[in-house]
């Protein structure tokens, strides 16, 4: 649904070059949550702006719905029709909501739809559903500033929905909101990817949010994904960053003749009590330095770190062990090895 080739965006200003995107590429599937995830300034809102070539690229291509986007973009500073036709078809979310306080809800959400030309009575009509979608039916004819922040956000995911878009990109959205706020725009994202069918893709510095919805992420730094596929794949991928960051689980490295191993916990594997079956099989005295259990796409999915007596060559059958009761498992004294400077996992949803 969304594919970017070799993307690249540099800015020029007094005889400086800043390069915000350096060679992008990835690929979002139909009806998919893809979020992007890095830290401040490593190009995530340059590249969403350059998804709906809000931002022009400096080179690459922009692919939405099989339709290449670059190529109707045209040499002018103004959009061409065919590309205006194009975005019609992409929503976009901000972060600071963008409503005008000089209009109602209803008005706010009927604004694209007098730009795309509809009569006064399918605005109204339009705008009506769209705020009942998104639970403010009952504030249509209230102004944005007796809204709560959530409240605006929803008015804002009702106005980027006006013209029927197959893809809604989201720009932080969820930054400016408390965490219960949060989760509930969240969830209302989910259930409408899941009812409208519509591919999402976000971008956060929040770990959080892709925990929630995400199917798929990347991370992004200096311009670049370092790393990317679906969540799931990631959880289960020795060395991912995207895991360790997304499940940290504390506890220092052990120096001596000591072996500190990383656990991943997914599936069938999350209810037996695999630690227990170790300790008793082998006779081992196992230490839990650290662990995290949570929610990955309505799958538990948990990380330990735990301690065995002996250095790494000593504890090669309990470590044999945890890998065949299907556990992802990594000695994290260890750097991983045969890792690209790039990774990208093929997997369902990659």
């Amino acid at each position: 649904m969304i594919t970017t080739s070799d993307l690249t965006k540099v800015y020029r200003s007094r005889g400086r070059e800043v390069t915000a995107l350096d060679g992008v590429s990835l690929h979002v599937r139909p009806g998919e949550v893809y979020g992007v995830i890095g830290r401040s300034g490593a190009g995530k809102s340059t590249l969403i702006r350059c998804l709906n070539l809000l931002e022009r690229p400096t080179s690459g291509t922009v692919t939405v719905d099989g339709q290449d986007l670059t190529a109707l973009a045209g040499s002018g500073n103004r959009a061409p029709r065919p590309l205006r036709l194009a975005r019609s078809g992409i929503g976009m979310i901000f972060q600071h909501f963008n409503l005008l306080s000089s209009r109602t809800v209803q008005g706010n959400v009927e604004l694209p739809l007098e730009i795309l030309g509809l009569s006064r009575r399918d605005r109204a009509r339009k705008a009506l559903e769209l705020l009942d979608l998104v639970g403010l039916a009952d504030k249509a004819g209230v102004y944005p500033a007796r809204l709560s922040g959530g409240q605006k956000q929803r008015v804002g995911i009702a106005r980027a929905l006006a013209g029927d878009p197959k893809v809604l990109l989201s720009d932080e959205a969820t930054s400016a909101l408390d965490p219960e706020t949060t989760r509930s725009v969240l969830s209302l994202l989910r259930d409408l990817n899941e009812q409208l069918g519509l591919t999402v893709l976000l971008i956060t510095h929040e770990m959080d949010v892709v925990k929630a919805v995400c199917d798929s992420a990347a991370l992004m730094e200096k311009g670049r994904i370092v790393e990317s596929g679906a969540v799931s794949d990631l959880l289960a991928t020795p060395g991912s960053r995207l895991a360790r960051e997304l499940f940290p689980v504390g506890g220092d490295l052990s120096a001596g003749d000591r072996t500190v191993v990383d656990i991943t916990f997914h599936g069938e594997s999350t209810g037996r009590p695999v630690i227990s079956r170790l300790s008793r099989a082998y006779d081992v005295d196992v230490s839990i330095l650290g662990a995290a259990m949570d929610t990955v796409g309505g799958r538990q999915v948990g990380r330990m770190r735990i301690e065995l007596p002996g250095r790494a060559e000593d504890n090669v059958v309990p470590i044999g062990f945890l890998r065949e009761q299907g556990l992802t498992v990594e000695l994290p004294g260890d750097p991983p090895a045969g890792r690209a400077d790039v990774v990208e996992l093929s997997g369902e949803g990659a």
